[in-house]
């Protein structure tokens, strides 16, 4: 196949190549052309049409489907009932906490709807239809220069999505793939009434912590339930109680048969990112240099963070949702770097690229084309490796606490005060905009903690980076806030700054609101800070963002070279939180030699791992009274045990957390909620030996919210077959 046949031709040619060079379980295949996999899906257990799964005319598995953003969720119920993790309601269940009620620990149900919970940073977003807009995207922009073709490309895509949606209340937007060779259109009905339902206790919901996260085998019950509510004549509306539960085109029966090892299973869900056509320096810079400083300083602040979570109750429920998410890309990491090095994938990215190589040399067509890239991509790695670790330290030490982020807020009203002459109208919108959200702004602060946070990571940025390559504010520091220790430096210049903000405190920042004005911003320390750390990001963002650009280049050839170079085998982007699925079997896996892992895990696992007042092992004693007595009910196996966690072979990522696994007959059997520790190097390459996803059984979340919580006014809600 020619390079324009590749590069141009529409994206259904693009999964319309042969099958037979892909395994079954690899892939992140986009909805609207799964009918070009149905063959092998029926092969491996599938039993209905691809029109079951997507299909714009009639309802079908994609409508029921949700994006949460940043993560996946479920219909389970004709009457508007999400299924999604626990780790992703995590954020809502801390929201709706506190000291007097303590859903983080207790977990939480609602008897009724009046008692659901409001949950304003969750949204709920249906796909009504994609569409491959390439020939219109290519046709507008072939030829331009890099500042035009940008431009352009503003124009176009504005232009498709006002046309998508026009007379309508839906949203759209213009996502590449193939890095930019291809470009879909998505079209979404987004809702933003959702309220929290269901939320086990964090004992439940994050059994095994920090421990057992990433790793097999599990016994977490990591699920939550949440209702999504819409305006009375049936569109999206803002949160009113006069809003009524939303009516799905579609929701998933909820499959009471169990599951066995090789039975098919199938994910729909919104993975986030893959980078699967990685080069082997892009890997070599993670593993010698950025990886090491995401662990190094997440770690930190999360040692510092632990600290006063331990000690107070407020503090805890408070940090809890920032220090979860931290905690999980803290160990991703981790396992990344570690997998990076042991399963050698550097060197089957050389090997590839070796093979690239060969091929674009050739032939004098080829050359042309591609003979170049590798060598331009050395080139640009060489720069970008001297810029890595300023980039990596400035985001993660200098600029990463609350408190610089919440400066932010000043901005807008920065921006109208320094116009001449002001426009009061302007001005009052902006400080109106401010009081507005402050209450949220400020709930979880704690300044305390982030006093602490910016002087640790800012110590270890002075210390790690050397003062050529680091904000000359630091050195500044140092002099100016003698201490026995740099350590001490940075926490007495930490103390001043957070005495002396009126960023750190939300009274001082309401007595800024009342009387606004340029000298009280330019005189705030926070501010000042920040603006010094802008300054010294300036020195080299330009020349990064240069590099980036022009390694995108690079990337869009080697991928239209890449594909050009495989032109029988069945293709599929990389992950780019749109809607994808992805099909394999439940399925053990041999983690090292002798270590062989079984393909399911039971309550007696739980039981095994339990350790009273332990802060990952603890389970409430309702729970182990029932596990103890296997009073199970229904949501047994077919040998009398309570099924907890599964493994597919499915190909998931980020973005998927909460996606439904579902069976041949469409039934959901299980909620996607992890990776496995041999097999973190996934966003990068995909290992079938060891690449598997972790999944809470759908019986077992019956379990929790029946025989447990008692919440069976939600369960009675499920369509439930056997």
């Amino acid at each position: 196949m020619n390079f324009k046949k590749i590069v141009f031709a529409s994206l259904i040619a693009m999964q319309a190549f042969s099958l037979k060079a892909t395994d079954p379980d690899e892939g992140m295949w986009l909805p609207m052309l799964i009918n070009k996999n149905y063959d092998d899906m029926k092969k491996i257990g599938f039993k209905l049409t691809a029109s079951d799964i997507y299909n714009v005319n009639q309802s079908s598995l994609k409508d029921a489907i949700v994006s949460m953003g940043f993560c996946t969720g479920e219909m389970i119920s004709a009457d508007g009932l999400m299924l999604t993790n626990h780790h992703c309601g995590y954020g809502s269940i801390q929201f709706n906490s506190s000291v007097e009620h303590d859903y983080l620990t207790d977990g939480f149900v609602a008897k009724t709807k009046e008692e659901e919970l409001r949950s304003p940073e969750v949204i709920a977003s249906f796909l009504i239809r994609m569409e491959d807009v390439t020939p219109q995207i290519l046709a507008a922009t072939t030829g331009l220069g890099d500042v035009e073709k940008d431009a352009k490309m503003k124009e176009i895509t504005k232009t498709l999505t006002t046309e998508a949606t026009t007379g309508t209340h839906y949203q759209a937007v213009v996502r590449d793939v193939f890095g930019g060779n291809q470009y879909l259109l998505f079209v979404y009905e987004r809702f933003t009434d959702v309220r929290l339902a269901f939320a086990p206790p964090s004992s439940v919901g994050k059994f095994g912590g920090d421990t057992d996260n990433w790793m097999w085998p599990r016994h977490t019950g990591d699920f939550s339930i949440f209702r999504v509510y819409m305006g009375k004549d049936g569109k999206p509306a803002a949160y009113s109680k006069d809003n009524v539960p939303y009516k799905p085109k579609k929701h998933l029966n909820v499959s009471m048969k169990g599951i066995n090892e090789g039975d098919f299973a199938m994910i729909m869900g919104y993975p986030g990112r893959t980078n699967r056509y990685a080069f082997s320096r892009e890997m070599q810079n993670a593993v010698e240099r950025t990886n090491p400083a995401i662990i190094k300083l997440m770690g930190k602040r999360l040692e510092v963070m632990d600290a006063d979570m331990k000690n107070s109750d407020d503090t805890r429920i408070k940090l809890a949702a920032t220090y979860a998410s931290l905690a999980n890309s803290w160990k991703y990491y981790l396992g990344q770097n570690e997998g990076l090095i042991k399963l050698d994938v550097i060197s089957g990215k050389q090997a590839t690229e070796n093979d690239f190589n060969t091929f674009a040399n050739s032939t004098d067509a080829l050359k042309t084309k591609y003979s170049t890239v590798l060598t331009n991509v050395n080139t640009i790695y060489d720069e970008l490796k001297t810029y890595a670790l300023r980039n990596s330290y400035y985001s993660l030490a200098g600029m990463s606490t609350v408190s610089i982020r919440m400066s932010d807020l000043v901005k807008p009203i920065t921006e109208q005060l320094k116009k001449t002459p002001v426009d009061e109208t302007a001005l009052k919108a902006a400080i109106d905009k401010v009081k507005a959200d402050l209450d949220a702004t400020y709930k979880d602060y704690v300044p305390a903690n982030d006093e602490k946070v910016m002087a640790a990571l800012l110590s270890i940025y002075y210390t790690d980076i050397p003062q050529s390559d680091q904000p000359a504010i630091l050195a500044e520091i140092v002099k100016k806030y003698k201490g026995k220790t740099t350590e001490e430096s940075f926490a007495k210049f930490a103390a001043d700054l957070f005495k002396k903000s009126f960023i750190t405190s939300k009274e001082k920042m309401n007595a800024f609101l009342a009387a606004p004005s340029l000298k009280k911003i330019d005189s705030d320390p926070l501010i000042q800070y920040v603006n010094k750390m802008n300054d010294y990001r300036a020195t080299f963002a330009p020349a990064v963002m240069k590099l980036q650009a022009s390694l995108a280049k690079e990337k869009k050839l080697y991928i239209a070279g890449m594909l050009e170079m495989n032109p029988n085998k069945l293709v599929y982007p990389d992950a780019n939180s749109t809607m994808r699925i992805t099909y394999g079997k439940v399925a053990g896996y041999t983690a090292k030699d002798a270590i062989v892992y079984n393909y399911y895990t039971t309550s007696r696992g739980m039981l095994e791992k339990y350790i009273p007042k332990n802060d990952e092992f603890d389970i409430p004693e309702k729970l182990v009274s029932l596990l103890k007595k296997k009073d199970f009910g229904p949501y047994t196996n077919d040998k009398g045990e309570l099924p907890v966690a599964f493994l597919t072979d499915n190909d998931i990522t980020g973005g998927n957390s909460g996606s439904p696994v579902i069976n041949g007959n469409g039934e959901i059997i299980g909620v996607a909620y992890d990776g496995n520790w041999e097999a973190m190097t996934g966003d990068l390459v995909f290992d079938k030996a060891f690449k598997r996803t972790i999944v809470c059984d759908i019986r077992y979340v019956l379990f929790i919210m029946d025989k447990y919580a008692g919440a069976t006014n939600l369960v009675n809600e499920m369509t439930l077959v056997k």
